[in-house]
């Protein structure tokens, strides 16, 4: 039952997207696409040959299909209740992380491969918020592997075990860092507008402007498995290892659905950031962190 965590993701990211945009429809009084219509162009998309250009190498035509292998190995990595991941070990969360910073980093130099000036500054950009982002994920996860005393997604996820309110307050903050890390990988409000195209405000969508057909459509499904990734992690909050699989799974679906829904009303009411304020928004995070960890240290009797 390994493989049970990469089909629910698998799952989830084919709806994820369209409830976002589905939800941001109702709030603005606009019916809005079908929920599977996300879908449907980047089925449009695998359909179309690529085109690159003479000015760019190999590496700006592997980056796509590097970045899209760099999400489903980390997807690999999360487990789902009571079964874990397809891949796990100890201290896998660092293979998380870093797996994903290269495909991060593949998509940053074929950006610049193209000699465009505009992808050049939307891929400073984003490797300076995925940069500030890193402090507060290792901090969360190494504050939940000494509350735990394991080191791999599985055992921390089975061994953690809400009962106070310290302890609730903890699992609280964890899901809103877990979440505003999934828009700014993402490259969503208030961080960026995945909608916009004006070239000087643009972060992600810039780097990807010479991408088509096929790779784009590697790209854009790639963003909807890391949301789904990320659900997936908030989710194993509200798993605990007593749940069997038929109460696993309806609460998996149920975490993705809200948090879909959530990303949606961010959307829906935020106006996105000034570029200067990004930085100190991110780096929030990381004070959120230790605030967690400071939480911890108070469940396991550190500090009085």
């Amino acid at each position: 039952m390994n493989i049970l965590s990469l089909i629910l993701i698998l799952c989830a990211s084919l709806f994820f997207t369209g409830i976002v945009i589905r939800t941001k429809s109702i709030l603005s009084g606009r019916k809005g696409p079908g929920i599977f219509q996300p879908l449907k162009d980047i089925w449009r998309l695998f359909r179309k040959g690529a085109v690159y250009s003479q000015t760019s190498s190999y590496i700006f035509q592997i980056a796509p299909s590097i970045y899209f292998a760099s999400v489903l190995i980390a997807i690999f990595l999360i487990p789902v209740g009571n079964h874990p991941g397809i891949i796990s070990f100890r201290g896998d969360f660092i293979f998380f992380a870093y797996v994903l910073a290269l495909g991060k980093f593949f998509m940053i130099i074929s950006a610049m491969d193209t000699g465009s000036s505009f992808s050049g500054m939307g891929a400073s950009r984003e490797a300076l918020y995925s940069l500030l982002a890193e402090p507060a994920f290792f901090i969360l996860m190494g504050s939940f592997a000494l509350l735990t005393g394991y080191s791999s997604f599985y055992e921390i996820f089975s061994a953690l075990h809400f009962g106070s309110s310290i302890s609730y307050a903890v699992g609280f903050l964890a899901a809103i860092v877990l979440v505003i890390i999934a828009l700014i990988e993402n490259s969503r409000m208030p961080i960026d507008d995945p909608k916009t195209h004006l070239e000087l405000t643009m972060i992600h969508e810039v780097m990807i402007l010479d991408n088509s057909g096929f790779d784009l459509g590697l790209i854009l499904y790639a963003t909807n498995l890391k949301f789904a990734m990320y659900g997936a992690l908030i989710a194993n909050f509200f798993l605990t290892p007593g749940y069997e699989w038929y109460y696993s799974i309806p609460i998996f679906i149920g975490v993705q659905f809200v948090f879909a829904i959530t990303v949606g009303i961010i959307e829906s009411f935020m106006a996105r950031f000034r570029m200067n304020h990004n930085p100190q928004y991110i780096f929030m995070l990381t004070s959120i962190s230790i605030l967690i960890f400071l939480g911890v240290l108070l469940i396991l009797g550190k500090i009085a």
